[in-house]
């Protein structure tokens, strides 16, 4: 059982750290799970290195981290022993070089996910992680005052619809108690609340919001423009250059990441288990009063609403 100190280097201000001290095959302690929980609150990224998981203990792992998800709601598992694990294989359709947030076109989108790095290219592959509470405080009082009243369609359909009917005549993943048939478009808040900071972010994304609700669509083009325009800024974000065997933790509801997609034909395999999320909810509107005056601080110094 690993029970030595756990430590997290900062990777940047507002996103990301690394962690040292843990073996994630071993059995973990209560306290350094809960030190690893606490520290996703705080960094939204955790990169553990030279980890030595297999599909068993990386399924372990995960699940001390929360109750796991199928591996997606419409792609199989792994193998009929590894549901939970979500094979992303650039050789089989597996890139995915736009800024999103996983499965946002479901109702209860995941918590979080952890990945590790099973092949990789000789060069390239790295993934970038953006911090979406820092993409909501770069916008203008008076924009956020109207992200906070906004919502937004998410449509998986481009990306899954045809695999769902063509490859799996129709039948997907059982997703929140229910087998998947078909991939209705849903509705979320633009920006959601974070439901143990209760920090907000803006919960859109290029790969999967599609318009926004109620709004006429040149207007609603024009704000999604604006809002997936502080997604991704470089001061906001990590980038992590994978080697073989690396294991990132990230927290969904507050993050977007983006893999990076230059190694050409090159082989890239990576292993995704996904944890169990809930409703994403939006924020009460705050007065003109609280918009304009200056945010809180967290203790990484960065400003919070």
């Amino acid at each position: 059982m690993t029970t030595t100190v756990t430590s997290f280097e900062p990777l940047t201000v507002t996103i990301g750290a690394q962690v040292s001290g843990v073996d994630l095959a071993e059995t973990l302690a209560p306290d350094v799970v809960a030190g690893i929980r606490s520290a996703l609150l705080d960094h939204k990224v955790l990169v553990f290195r030279g980890q030595r998981l297999t599909p068993p203990s990386h399924r372990a792992f995960a699940a001390v981290l929360g109750e796991l998800t199928p591996a997606h709601p419409v792609v199989p598992g792994l193998d009929a022993d590894h549901p939970e694990i979500y094979v992303v294989d650039s050789g089989d359709g597996g890139k995915a070089p736009v800024w999103h947030t996983d499965v946002t076109f479901s109702r209860r989108p995941p918590l979080g996910s952890v990945l590790r790095a099973v092949s990789l290219p000789p060069t390239g592959g790295d993934t970038c992680w953006t911090d979406l509470e820092a993409a909501y405080l770069t916008l203008s009082p008076q924009l956020r005052r109207l992200a906070d009243e906004l919502e937004a369609v998410h449509d998986g359909r481009k990306d899954f619809e045809e695999y769902l009917h063509v490859r799996l005549s129709g039948e997907g993943n059982v997703w929140d108690g229910e087998r998947v048939r078909s991939l209705e478009p849903v509705v979320h808040p633009v920006v959601r609340v974070h439901p143990e900071t209760g920090r907000r972010s803006l919960f859109v994304n290029p790969g999967f919001t599609t318009h926004l609700l109620d709004v006429p669509e040149a207007e609603s083009r024009a704000l999604l423009d604006l809002f997936f325009a502080a997604i991704g800024r470089p001061e906001h974000s990590v980038r992590h250059r994978w080697s073989v065997g690396d294991v990132v933790v990230w927290d969904n509801r507050s993050t977007a990441h983006y893999a990076v997609d230059d190694y050409g034909d090159q082989h890239r395999v990576m292993h995704r288990i996904t944890i169990r999320g809930d409703q994403p909810v939006g924020p009460p509107p705050l007065t003109r009063t609280e918009y304009t005056g200056t945010p809180p601080r967290d203790h990484l110094g960065v400003p919070s609403l």
